[in-house]
């Protein structure tokens, strides 16, 4: 069984909700985490994880929507993760190729974020879009200050750098059907290169649909032609990786093990 780290199940209109997630798990996808984007969406993720058993889920604000209002501090954001089938916080980051908040709110709203993740011991899913150094050094002084914590680079798509010290503050990394597309040769090297215990795969559903999908809407189920092309680039049988991500999954995220 696969499990789709990270995907937006609330993107999708209601009325189709069940059969996205039917269609999942006809295609051996156990697992789908639905992933918080605004404070206020976070009842609606809690709601879905409780509807449906393979369905867990996150909670916190992009950075896309970090200038939409006051920032909630670590505390609340810690707060609002307090419930048994929320087992990670974000996304949060940083996006410097759309900038649809200002770089200061999204870096506060990051910071609080990482804090959170301190407070409560839950995953932190990082959004990064050309920020790497940024990104990268937030982390660290964020490490510094106040210690480790688990954190997953989701639908990697940045340099090796950035791979680099992710990895080595403790980080994850997963990666998205960008893996699949042609002109993604040096990011197949890097998911080649990275330890095997630190890859996961996801969709980022309804977006990226990997290829042979490309172009259409993803779904969680389309996470398994993902998964095919990381076998291959790392030279494995499909239910070896599939074995690998799983694990990989559960000791990332502890409370849907």
């Amino acid at each position: 069984m696969l499990v789709d780290s990270h995907c937006h199940l609330d993107y999708y209109v209601e009325a189709e909700i069940a059969d996205v997630i039917a269609r999942a798990q006809e295609a051996g996808i156990g697992r789908m985490v639905t992933i918080g984007t605004r404070f206020a969406q976070a009842e609606e993720v809690k709601a879905l994880t409780e509807r449906f058993d393979c369905v867990w889920g996150t909670v916190g604000i992009h950075p896309h929507n970090a200038g939409e209002g006051p920032l909630p501090g670590p505390e609340a954001l810690a707060a609002l993760a307090d419930h048994p089938r929320i087992i990670g916080l974000g996304e949060s980051g940083l996006d410097y190729f759309y900038d649809k908040a200002p770089r200061d709110a999204q870096a506060e709203n990051f910071r609080n974020h990482i804090r959170a993740a301190q407070i409560t011991g839950l995953p932190l899913a990082i959004h990064a879009r050309q920020a790497d150094e940024d990104i990268a050094d937030i982390l660290a002084e964020e490490r510094e200050r106040g210690g480790a914590f688990p954190f997953l680079l989701h639908c990697f798509s940045s340099g090796r750098g950035l791979a680099e010290r992710a990895v080595e503050m403790g980080g994850y990394l997963s990666f998205s059907g960008i893996l699949t597309f042609p002109k993604s040769e040096e990011l197949r090297e890097i998911a080649r290169d990275i330890p095997a215990d630190r890859l996961l795969v996801e969709t980022d559903a309804p977006y990226l649909a990997p290829v042979p999908f490309r172009g259409k809407r993803c779904e969680p189920a389309m996470v398994a032609h993902t998964a095919k092309v990381l076998a291959g680039v790392r030279g494995m049988e499909i239910a070896a990786l599939e074995a690998l991500t799983t694990r990989n999954f559960d000791t990332l995220f502890p409370k849907a093990a």
